[in-house]
């Protein structure tokens, strides 16, 4: 099974078309502002749109949008944070699963205990992906996950992303870095501005 777009487009984007096989990364990489966000945010049925998504056989249109995204795991830029302490953001009976990701990524145990506040952007970034990692989404949408992170860092988060595509996660991973795109993406387009994807 795959993800199958045809003709996704908004009234500032696309249209897009295209097929990611199971268990593989497509890299989207582009200009500020030339769409690839609005991409991601059609994918994870965030913003009004048109066209066709399905995924695994399913059609996004015949599910609620809520069920559709426990599906299509959503990581965006800057994520929202609604609660005073890091550890109030993930579900409770999850510690062993977050913390362990945590470790993968080089985050230490106790910034759990911690006020977000105080999270640094590069912790942020890192703990959003792992709130997404938790819910075992079997569609990945990543918007720039390392955009802040050091190469060390940068690193981890390609190797823990690229363990669950071996489990058979399938990804869109938007990214400015050409080279990151070439070591992640089974295949990789540029978005143009427009929005329009080319090879």
């Amino acid at each position: 099974m795959s993800l199958f777009v045809e003709g996704l487009r908004s009234v500032h984007a696309g249209p897009f078309s295209f097929e990611v096989p199971t268990g593989q990364c497509l890299a989207i990489t582009g200009a500020s502002g030339s769409g690839k966000t609005l991409l991601l945010r059609m994918l994870a049925d965030l913003d009004p749109h048109e066209g066709a998504v399905s995924f695994e056989g399913v059609e996004q249109a015949s599910l609620p949008a809520a069920e559709w995204r426990r599906r299509a795991g959503f990581v965006p830029a800057r994520s929202g944070w609604w609660a005073d302490n890091v550890s109030e953001h993930f579900p409770a009976g999850a510690d062993a699963t977050y913390r362990r990701l945590a470790a993968e990524l080089f985050l230490p145990e106790r910034l759990f205990e911690r006020p977000i506040e105080e999270a640094s952007t590069g912790e942020r970034q890192r703990l959003a992906l792992i709130r997404a990692l938790v819910a075992e989404p079997r569609l990945l949408l990543l918007d720039e996950p390392t955009a802040s992170l050091d190469p060390a860092s940068t690193r981890a988060v390609e190797t823990v992303i690229s363990r669950r595509m071996s489990g058979g996660a399938t990804v869109i991973w938007v990214t400015h870095d050409a080279a990151q795109a070439a070591r992640v993406g089974d295949r990789a387009l540029k978005m143009q501005i427009g929005g329009v994807l080319t090879a």
